[in-house]
């Protein structure tokens, strides 16, 4: 359910949605916020904020003591970005998420990669590449130029993973730094397949130059277009064509070096 509403400012929005919501009394909307944290995010109220692009202390005021009232920008982001359905956020009528993503995108991310809570290996040998010295992520990943690896990693109880490679850059700081390694676990690009607002390793063309970064992914307001989300504050989201999508991984797990003395 889409609703919009002509000539009235964001403030007159918030209060007509909450004079409509108002009138169903069985759970109101701050527990819809905490029912979708509990189900769809194991109860990790960071992980929603970041999944739906808004900050935690938004979170935090809408599901703790305060049991504020999301505002109208808010309620969209949740609804676009964590599939649910506006009608179930508003009034707690129908299914929380909407059927078609029910239907079809779960069923085929669950066909094309392992999530994170699937089963770990007890040990495996995972390939270390530098990027520096390949011809990018496309030609990695689908095998048309043999990578010879720098070195393998060997870690215990991991998710299945295809390769490691260095991290260049700070944009995902202080969660990332250069000279980290990601794990990575490559899948094939399509709308579907995206876990929004997770991790990924990615390669896109734009004005005919290749890019290779680590961003969190979420859903653009144009279907056309994919929001690449930074960790690091001081980087601002960028909106880049999904077309412009060239080779995708979703990043597994990291490995950082401190040595001592």
């Amino acid at each position: 359910m889409q609703i919009q509403y002509a000539n009235a400012n964001i403030q007159n929005k918030t209060r007509i949605i909450f004079a409509f919501a108002n009138n169903f009394e069985t759970m109101n909307i701050n527990a819809r916020f905490e029912e979708i944290i509990n189900s769809l995010y194991k109860g990790n109220k960071r992980a929603f904020a970041q999944s739906v692009g808004i900050s935690a202390t938004v979170v935090e005021n809408v599901v703790g003591t305060r049991k504020g009232k999301p505002s109208y920008d808010v309620l969209e982001k949740v609804c676009a970005n964590a599939n649910i359905s506006a009608e179930w956020l508003l009034t707690g009528k129908g299914e929380m998420q909407r059927a078609e993503d029910r239907q079809l995108a779960i069923p085929a991310i669950k066909e094309q990669f392992s999530l994170r809570t699937d089963r770990t290996i007890g040990m495996q040998s995972v390939p270390l590449y530098e990027l520096d010295a390949t011809a990018g992520l496309v030609a990695l990943f689908d095998g048309t130029t043999r990578q010879v690896p720098v070195s393998h990693l060997q870690i215990p109880d991991l998710p299945p993973c295809d390769g490691a490679l260095y991290v260049r850059g700070d944009s995902m700081y202080p969660l990332l730094k250069s000279g980290d390694i990601v794990l990575y676990k490559e899948i094939p690009y399509t709308a579907s397949s995206i876990l929004w607002g997770e991790m990924y390793l990615l390669s896109f063309t734009l004005d005919g130059e290749n890019y290779i970064t680590i961003k969190y992914i979420q859903r653009a307001d144009d279907d056309r277009f994919v929001r690449l989300v930074s960790h690091n504050p001081h980087h601002s989201p960028k909106e880049i064509p999904a077309d412009s999508i060239r080779a995708l991984a979703l990043v597994k797990a990291s490995v950082r070096f401190n040595t001592m003395g």
